[in-house]
């Protein structure tokens, strides 16, 4: 049976050592904290996954400790997009058999194609797999248009395309643009870390994918908009907002979330991989003080 692909699903962080290996350890205690934190799934190998710097060995590795460590009831939406539609196609069924409940599939972006070629890369990853796709609508990393009528005609003509990640800003008019085009043939995500949440709900979006450091707070808010108390949905909005600010600088958000991690024992090191860029000094001391004004309760 099909599990339910709503609400957040935090991007899982990869954690390394200080030498740069892959440390199991703490990726087991990040996702039962997330989960501890209310995340209702989790998302895999994405960006802020720093999953273009895993080799396949790693990515297998870690999908059977995830999956393990999260037992059989939480959904798991793991990313297989490639830059060729053979690759795609073969990462995307290897996800699907170590156990994915859904795919997050970026459009090819080195060679770019047309609306006809994106259909047929997202088409032949369907036609291999049983599980859904989530289109990632990423043009700022990707320089690949996705606009909203292609959008629906893939929810249309294909039949595993059954969500979109909606981070072509403006994203919360785009959200509503598709919402009209599709309507319940889509199922409509947020990422970009979460900065138009509230707006792209009411929109329609029915999910979110931010980093792994705010779970808690982010459900909270939507947990506030399922209940329609939108003032106490935007009340901690407010509160964290800042910290979401900065952690959209680009190139610099995972190394923050890192940092926010070790401060709360969850994981060793804020290890990144080169290319990812990791804070210096003054930054660190910016991210603190966020981090201890939202652990304070206050409003910076």
């Amino acid at each position: 049976m099909q599990k339910q692909l709503r609400g957040v699903f935090p991007i899982l962080c990869t954690t390394f050592d200080d030498a740069g290996q892959v440390d199991y350890t703490s990726q087991a205690r990040l996702v039962h904290y997330l989960l501890e934190q209310g995340a209702h799934g989790l998302g895999l190998f994405g960006n802020a996954s720093e999953g273009y710097t895993l080799s396949t060995e790693e990515r297998i590795a870690l999908m059977r400790l995830i999956r393990r460590e999260a037992g059989p009831h939480v959904p798991l939406i793991a990313s297989s997009g490639h830059t060729g539609t053979d690759a795609a196609v073969a990462l995307s069924k290897e996800m699907e058999d170590l156990g994915a409940d859904g795919l997050m599939i970026l459009p090819p972006y080195y060679l770019k194609t047309d609306g006809d070629g994106l259909l047929h890369y997202f088409g032949e990853i369907s036609k291999a797999v049983s599980i859904p796709i989530m289109v990632q609508d990423a043009p700022l990393l990707t320089q690949v248009p996705l606009p909203v009528p292609l959008l629906a005609r893939m929810a249309r003509e294909i039949e595993q395309v059954q969500l979109v990640k909606v981070e072509a800003p403006p994203t919360a008019p785009k959200t509503s643009a598709l919402h009209a085009a599709a309507g319940d043939s889509l199922t409509l995500f947020g990422g970009l870390n979460c900065q138009f949440f509230i707006e792209e709900y009411q929109r329609g979006a029915r999910g979110q994918m931010p980093g792994s450091d705010l779970t808690r707070e982010l459900v909270a808010i939507w947990n506030a908009l399922e209940s329609q108390n939108l003032p106490a949905a935007w009340s901690e909005f407010e509160r964290i907002l800042p910290l979401l600010r900065f952690e959209l600088q680009p190139g610099l958000g995972v190394s923050a979330m890192k940092h926010n991690l070790v401060s709360e024992g969850i994981i060793a090191s804020a290890r990144v991989r080169h290319p990812t860029a990791s804070l210096d000094a003054v930054s660190l001391a910016e991210l603190r003080f966020l981090r201890e004004r939202i652990r304070a309760g206050v409003a910076v």
